[in-house]
């Protein structure tokens, strides 16, 4: 009986203490992608994770899409990315996850080509999808999840 008792106490305790360590989110925005009067926070830290907002090819400052196709619009849209996630301390290496949607899932090579020249180290995971509807008619989005250890 006591051995149940102690491996309840030691799982309760493996559960609850990680838990109460935790820092309550982070609300970040640094002003140097979106807007000031843009109703999202650019990225939300929750310990080392940091959760971005989707990144469209605005041009910083702006809400207007860069010229020049979906080339133009996947480099900035990266290089959007790389400035949110260096704004917040972190780099493309600490990219764990990418999401990117498509207006036109037939312009993923496109992307693709763009894509591969923003990382050296590793590819983070990452789902593509064909959607329909993009915020200031973008051809692409790109939300990610970035991931340093907390010291």
């Amino acid at each position: 009986m006591k051995t149940a008792a102690l491996a309840a106490c030691l799982f309760a305790t493996a559960i609850v203490a990680p838990a109460a360590l935790a820092k309550s989110p982070e609300f970040l925005n640094s002003g140097k992608v979106y807007p000031s009067n843009v109703p999202l926070a650019e990225a939300v830290r929750i310990d080392g994770m940091l959760l971005l907002s989707g990144q469209i090819g605005i041009i910083p400052g702006t809400l207007k899409l860069v010229e020049g196709g979906m080339k133009a619009e996947a480099k900035q849209t990266m290089d959007n990315i790389k400035t949110s996630l260096e704004a917040h301390g972190y780099t493309m290496n600490d990219l764990v996850k990418c999401t990117v949607m498509l207006a036109d899932i037939k312009l993923w090579g496109e992307f693709n080509e763009i894509y591969k020249t923003y990382f050296k180290e590793h590819f983070p995971a990452r789902s593509a999808m064909g959607v329909n509807g993009l915020a200031v008619g973008a051809q692409l989005e790109v939300e990610c999840m970035a991931y340093k250890a907390p010291k």
